[in-house]
């Protein structure tokens, strides 16, 4: 990828006088009621298309560094923007321990359905990469091109799986698996073999990917939670002709450092710039 610098600079200069005034012109918070199902939180910025859909990570929510310097960044471009909560997150109804892998993919194909307009390009963070990727199977008309960050595609049912048997075995009887995080007061992430279970529905990575759109996967090599080997997986695995993985020497997991944010705004220029040529 080649960036010229003059082009680099103005982008950046764009990007850091409307990041400067987010705090004053923030997207309202708003709420879409759904029949039987709780209600979602989200952002929306109108704009040209393609618009942008930020799916954020697992305990996550939409007002992170990524999700609001997107805001910013299509707010500058004139394009569309849509960020949200998935059930149990943020601002939305629900329970966050009572979610599924199935339940998050629900919340994003409604927000495709329901809250956007256009093809999209779908900007998945960690989980947010495995769902965008579910999304655009089962809405291939509905995404203009993808986004990963930190893709955590299948992860949690194969490092599950990756345990030694007796490890399994003792988690399975308590019922319960708990991962050790940085990102949670309690220090661990807690996940019901139920969870897992419904997980493995939704697994992508052991044969061919039906999506066609093109494809970008940013990872840290530095990745403590998720292995950026998992971003080479899925780029093995999609059926575009259009891939490809940037990986970062220094990043880690949560890719919210300023060069971080820099690379994924260029590279969402990028694609809208190609994108608006082919049409």
């Amino acid at each position: 990828m080649l960036v010229s610098g003059d082009n680099f600079k103005h982008l950046f200069g764009l990007l850091q006088r409307h990041f400067l005034r987010s705090r004053r012109h923030k997207s309202t918070v708003q709420y879409a009621s759904r029949p039987d199902l709780p209600k979602l939180a989200y952002r929306r910025v109108k704009g040209k298309s393609p618009g942008v859909v930020f799916l954020p990570g697992y305990g996550s929510n939409m007002n992170g560094q990524k999700a609001e310097a997107l805001e910013e960044f299509c707010k500058s471009l004139g394009h569309s923007y849509l960020r949200f909560d998935y059930t149990g997150h943020g601002a939305s109804g629900g329970v966050l321990s009572e979610g599924t892998i199935g339940t998050w993919k629900k919340d994003v194909l409604f927000v495709l359905d329901e809250l956007s307009e256009g093809p999209q390009i779908l900007v998945g963070s960690s989980i947010g990469g495995w769902l965008m990727l579910l999304a655009a199977i089962a809405r291939p008309e509905k995404t203009a091109a993808l986004v990963g960050i930190s893709t955590a595609a299948d992860h949690l049912v194969t490092a599950f799986n990756s345990l030694p048997l007796e490890t399994r075995k003792e988690f399975e009887s308590k019922g319960e698996w708990t991962v050790p995080t940085k990102h949670t007061e309690e220090g661990v992430y807690k996940f019901s073999m139920d969870f897992l279970r419904e997980a493995e529905n939704h697994c992508v990575l052991q044969s061919p990917i039906p999506i066609t759109c093109p494809v970008r996967l940013i990872h840290g090599l530095k990745d403590e939670d998720v292995p950026w080997h998992i971003s080479m997986q899925v780029a093995e695995r999609v059926l575009s002709s259009d891939v490809d993985v940037i990986l970062r020497r220094h990043g880690q997991h949560r890719m919210c450092e300023k060069d971080d944010i820099k690379l994924m705004v260029y590279t969402i220029d990028d694609l809208i710039d190609k994108l608006t040529t082919m049409v």
